[in-house]
Formats: structure tokens, sequence, C-alpha cells
């Protein structure tokens, strides 16, 4: 496997940095040889196959080009759980655990029933329920891709989640009547005008709908929740958002407006406002 290693230091020095090509090496070899990382590390000297090398060599070239190691190996681990990946849905970001963290670390009634809107990969949801398994958690998304990838992920955990299709902005075509408790999401919330501080491997490769919102109405996924939460959160119900840093005053006054309390931010691992939380009155 050493030479395998040596071929993606050098066809990647340049383009990603020094500890990021060493966790690249890991989790590619991971993949061609079903190793975890301490088998990875004891089977150093071990030589790859005609067939795993051509893989890797293969794999690497597509990293060259920045496209994301997750749809690459089509999976990922968020919140210690895996998770397929594939192009045309959002690949779950570190973040979105604290997020989960955050929920889990609350104090609900058992059967507490909770919306995730806008599920993706099904990471919110099926981990929620992983760790709430007499939570009733229900997921939507506007993309018949990233449902039927929420499923699969779902089975791949062995949790029961039901999902269905909304379009969160067309209030009238939600025909869904049913009542939550938490409706928690992460939706889009990047202003067009940041992404020039976006990397190339998410702009070239990541769907643009799952992340970007015009600078004119940069909160119309959050004010389309809080409408359709008029009907469908239940009183004392409460919002668990994922938010633009630069937009959580915004944010936070919008929940005012609608008459929400017990408004509270949580930062992130580089200390940004990352998160809001917010009580139905």
């Amino acid at each position: 496997m050493q030479a395998g290693i040596a071929h993606i230091k050098k066809e990647l020095a340049g383009i990603y940095p020094a500890a990021e090509i060493n966790a690249m090496s890991s989790l590619v070899l991971q993949h061609l040889k079903s190793y975890n990382r301490t088998q990875i590390l004891l089977a150093r000297n071990e030589i790859l196959s005609d067939i795993e090398r051509k893989k890797l060599e293969e794999m690497t070239a597509r990293l060259k080009k920045q496209e994301p190691i997750q749809y690459i190996l089509g999976e990922t681990e968020f919140f210690g759980l895996k998770f397929f990946c594939r192009p045309g849905v959002l690949i779950p970001r570190p973040e979105t655990e604290e997020l989960i963290d955050w929920i889990l670390k609350e104090t609900f009634a058992p059967e507490i029933r909770i919306l995730d809107i806008g599920t993706g990969t099904g990471c919110i949801p099926v981990s929620l329920k992983k760790h709430l398994p007499t939570a009733r958690v229900s997921a939507c998304d506007i993309s018949e891709t990233c449902l039927q990838l929420a499923r699969e992920n779902a089975m791949l955990n062995q949790t029961e989640v039901s999902f269905f299709r909304m379009n969160i902005l067309q209030p009238g075509s939600n025909a869904n009547c049913q009542q939550y408790d938490v409706l928690v999401s992460n939706p889009p919330y990047i202003r067009e005008s940041e992404k020039t501080r976006m990397q190339a491997n998410v702009l070239d490769y990541e769907p643009a709908t799952a992340l970007f919102v015009p600078d004119n109405n940069p909160l119309l996924f959050y004010r389309a929740i809080l409408l359709f939460a008029k009907q469908s959160l239940t009183p004392k119900g409460r919002v668990y958002w994922e938010i633009n840093e630069a937009m959580a005053p915004e944010c936070a006054q919008l929940l005012h407006d609608f008459g929400y309390v017990n408004i509270e931010f949580r930062k992130d691992i580089h200390d940004k406002d990352r998160m809001i939380s917010a009580q139905k009155p």
C-alpha cells in the first residue's frame, strides 16, 4: 500500500493541504480494502492487486479534479453512523452534527413528533431516530432523488423514518396535515454574493439548490417554515435551525416577529452562531 499512498500524495500535492491528503489516502485505502484505520496502519506493507491499484488511480484522478471524496466513495460518516452519498444530494457537514447533539440533549416526551424539512441524505432524521427510538420521526424534501437516498440511509441504519415529498415554498401544495412537536431544518442559507468564498469542490459538484438563496430574500426558507408551522407545529413546540452566521440577528428577529419566545443561539466548532432554536407560544 505504500506505493498507493505515494501515488495519491504525488498527484494531489499542491491541490489539497498535506493533512487533508493524508486523510484522503486513509479513506481511499479503507474503502478499497474494507479495512478500518488501525488495519490500514498495520497493513501498510501489503501489495495492492492490479484491480485495486487501478481503482486507486481512478479515484485519485477524480480527487485531482476536486470532486468531493464522499461522492467518490459513495459514503460518509455522520454522527457515528454510515450514510450513502451521491451527486445531486448535499453532503452532510460536521456542523450539522452539533444541531443533532443540541436536540438530543433537550428533554422531550418519549413519543415526540419530529419533522426534518429539506432532509437531503436523511442524516438528521436518521440520526435522531437512532438515538430517540420511541420518537415519531418524519422528513420531507422537494427532490425525489434526495428522498430515495434518505430512504436507503434509513434502511442502512435500521431506523424507521417516514419520508414524503413536500415543497416548503409552496404552502398550497403541502397536503401534509400532521402536527409536530419539533421542526428541524438545515435549509439553503448561503447568499449568492457569498459564492466567491466557496471552494471549487462545493461549487462544481454539490447541488446549488441545496446551498444558495437570493441576496434580496435570504430568509425565504425560514419564513416558509414558520408559515407552515402556524398549522403544523403544536403550541409550545420548538424549531431548530442551522443558519448563516452572518444572518443570525435577522433570523432571531424573524422568529420574534412570528411571536416565538425563548430564542437561543448555539455556536459551532468554529465559534460562529450556526444554530438557533425558539419556542412557539
